[in-house]
């Protein structure tokens, strides 16, 4: 998978995953608290029309007892229906009418008023002309008791309105009628604008139950028949649903009870809605996040690109070209290029101090190359002219020669492998044996080493040249050479005699020359070899130096890496 893949799909779910975890819970939550906000609406609204329903009912009661026989109007009635006197009924019907017009001026909400006769189905005193047909039997019955009949919303019977209205029939007990009832009806438009006063009102259709459950009013005729029993009539608030719809239901406290019906896709509108509005900023979110990741993929890919750039530059352009830096508006990026722009200057650096190196090298074996003129053939002479003394008795040239192949046996061997230090102080020891011999003057040379460091590796013939220095510069017949080497965290090597010593000038180009000391022959290659071993084998991690006074002596520090 592309760096590119993975940046897009790490970044999708580091934004993603959060996301859906809070869209996950705050569905749960919202869809929760929605579906009991629009329950507890629909309940609510219930509860108020019930409400509205029931002090409805309660004026209705309140105007029939003004009307029955217990009030004054009652009484009056009593009074026209006992008399037999004209002038007297004539009396008695304007005060009740005048009664009567009274009551319903006072109470706004009452529509339609009148006086019931069920023995010859007469009317009188009515505050409105009635319909044709006036019958009891064709009222929606929701409820009776105590005398008083309520019914359901039903179209009014007085002739000037064709509005729905609540309706109350209350016996007037007279002591010498038991026919007479007061009738009263709703006020206009008053039950339509008690179930349209609420933000539901466009969702909503309702029911009203009688007292035994039965349908006494329905906004749904063709789903909800009158007459019909509800499935459910228990007390208090319920809920419910059946195929369609869902309903919610209250019980009044007088027996009957009123339904709220609303359609399933009205009910759950309003969390539809807002599941579309979080499935529109999904995708709106998703998209944002995509864009960004390829944004991030984009900000990535310039600076990726220039590092490639700078990679092929390096291994392309073997002449060290240099190409200016982009820079990528990144400090972190351009810190970055900087930082390669700088390892591939050390790189190239190296490369150049690896061939300076090999160059010595190779100088080195050129130089060696010199002294080693038919190695084999003047060994295996040395080793003849050995065992011609051995057999003539001539110890002293026995010794010479024995020395002389040692050393030149230690000394020819071939550049670039390591001794030890043990190695190079016997190579040492036969090489002042020779010198012994061969001048006429003796020297004391005395050799500290510790035993711990005798099999430390070190570069092959590095002690002798030393030690010839201190020899070619004026050692008298009591001069003294002392080879101390210790070793700590680094080797310590010291060679100090009692010599003639060298001026600054000596000592400047003993240290800083690049060609090789011609002035002496034999085996004395001299301070330059050294210096060009060291360099080749430990760089700048070695030094030597030269600490001389003319007159006192010299001495030679050497430090080496211990390992």
């Amino acid at each position: 998978m592309t760096l590119k893949k993975r940046i897009v799909i790490l970044f999708l779910l580091c934004s993603m995953i959060p996301f859906v975890s809070i869209g996950l819970i705050s569905f749960f939550t919202l869809d929760s608290i929605l579906s009991n906000k629009v329950k507890k609406g629909y309940e609510n609204n219930l509860a108020q029309v019930e409400m509205s329903l029931e002090n409805t009912f309660t004026n209705l009661n309140h105007v029939s007892q003004q009307l029955a026989f217990e009030g004054t109007i009652g009484q009056e009635l009593n009074e026209l229906l006992l008399s037999q006197k004209p002038f007297e009924r004539s009396q008695i019907t304007e005060q009740l009418k005048s009664q009567m017009s009274l009551v319903t001026f006072t109470n706004p909400n009452i529509g339609l008023v009148l006086y019931f006769f069920t023995s010859n189905n007469s009317i009188m005193f009515e505050n409105s002309p009635v319909k044709d047909g006036f019958s009891l039997e064709k009222l929606p019955l929701m409820a009776k008791y105590y005398g008083i009949s309520y019914y359901g919303p039903h179209i009014s019977n007085s002739r000037f309105d064709n509005q729905f209205v609540l309706s109350a029939l209350r016996k007037v007990d007279l002591p010498n009628h038991d026919d007479v009832y007061i009738y009263i009806e709703s006020g206009l438009h008053l039950t339509q604008n008690l179930f349209d006063s609420n933000q539901y009102s466009s969702d909503l259709s309702h029911l009203i139950l009688d007292n035994d459950g039965r349908i006494a009013y329905t906004d749904l005729p063709e789903q909800y028949r009158r007459n019909d029993i509800f499935s459910n009539n228990q007390s208090g608030m319920a809920s419910g649903s059946d195929n369609a719809n869902y309903w919610f239901k209250i019980k009044s406290a007088q027996g009957w009870s009123i339904v709220s019906v609303v359609p399933k896709t009205k009910y759950n509108m309003e969390i539809n809605r807002w599941y579309v509005q979080m499935t529109i900023f999904t995708l709106f979110f998703t998209l944002i996040v995509f864009l960004l990741a390829i944004l991030l993929w984009k900000m990535l890919y310039k600076p990726l690109n220039t590092f490639n750039r700078e990679i092929k530059q390096f291994y392309q352009h073997s002449n060290h070209t240099h190409f200016a830096i982009v820079p990528t508006r990144i400090p972190e990026f351009d810190h970055l290029l900087l930082q390669l722009r700088s390892m591939k200057e050390q790189i190239w650096e190296l490369f150049r101090e690896i061939e300076n190196k090999e160059r010595v090298k190779a100088d080195l074996e050129v130089e060696k190359l010199l002294y080693q003129i038919n190695p084999h053939f003047l060994m295996n002479t040395l080793d003849t002219v050995h065992w011609l003394a051995v057999m003539n008795g001539q110890t002293e040239i026995d010794k010479v020669t024995l020395a002389l192949n040692k050393l030149l046996h230690y000394n020819l061997g071939k550049l670039g492998q390591t001794s030890t230090i043990g190695e190079e102080v016997e190579a040492l020891n036969q090489y002042l044996i020779l010198q012994q011999i061969r001048y006429d003057f003796q020297f004391d040379v005395q050799i500290f080493v510790n035993e711990d460091t005798m099999n430390t590796v070190i570069p092959r013939f590095i002690l002798q040249p030393l030690v010839e220095n201190s020899l070619y510069h004026g050692l008298s017949d009591d001069g003294y050479i002392r080879v101390q080497i210790q070793m700590t965290n680094h080797i310590e090597i010291i060679v100090q005699d009692n010599g003639a010593g060298m001026s600054p000038d000596t000592i400047h180009q003993l240290l800083n020359t690049t060609q090789t000391a011609q002035r002496k022959a034999g085996l004395g290659i001299g301070m330059n070899y050294v210096k060009r071993v060291l360099a080749a084998k430990y760089g700048d991690a070695a030094k030597l130096d030269i600490q001389s006074e003319p007159g006192i002596g010299t001495m030679i520090i050497m430090i080496l890496p211990a390992n």
